[in-house]
């Protein structure tokens, strides 16, 4: 059995609590990602169904950016050098997102100079990408460069 159903979760937290006030939002899972969609792909992807909207209220949170991403991943992320960094940043001492920065920005950089040499890792079920890690990896880097201070929680 391959890991299409298994996932890295990645949380960043802060100590004071942030307001949040986010609008209403449909997830799908695409490509070994959670994605927010808008109601029109939604409708586009699954015509007569309504989804799931998640309702998130108007209050405060501690936790500033969310990430999920497949296991699929893991042997692509290795070769680019930053597997430890995202799967297991607690077992090379990492644990604020100021710390992640450079294997992130490293690791990008060895992605996007050579696609083709990581695209060969491509999952073959489909379920999980290039495209995604690079996508999760820069997404994951700009929150780490908005909170630098902010605690590296993961769940594997």
């Amino acid at each position: 059995m391959g890991d299409e159903r298994m996932s890295l979760d990645v949380y960043l937290t802060v100590e004071e609590p942030i307001d949040v006030n986010t609008e209403p939002a449909i997830y799908i899972r695409a490509g070994g990602r959670n994605v927010r969609v808008t109601r029109a792909v939604w409708d586009a992807l699954r015509p007569g169904r309504e989804p799931v909207v998640a309702i998130h209220e108007r209050g405060s949170s501690r936790c500033v950016y969310s990430g999920n991403i497949t296991h699929n991943l893991s042997r692509m992320a290795r070769e680019a050098g930053i597997y430890d960094a995202l799967w297991r940043p607690e077992e090379i001492g990492i644990t604020t997102a100021s710390q992640l920065i450079d294997p992130l920005v490293n690791g990008l950089n060895r992605l996007r100079n050579a696609p083709a040499r990581f695209q060969q890792f491509n999952p073959a079920s489909g379920w999980g990408s290039y495209d995604v890690l690079v996508g999760f990896a820069a997404e994951y880097l700009e929150a780490c460069v908005s909170y630098p201070d902010a605690a590296i929680r993961i769940s594997r």
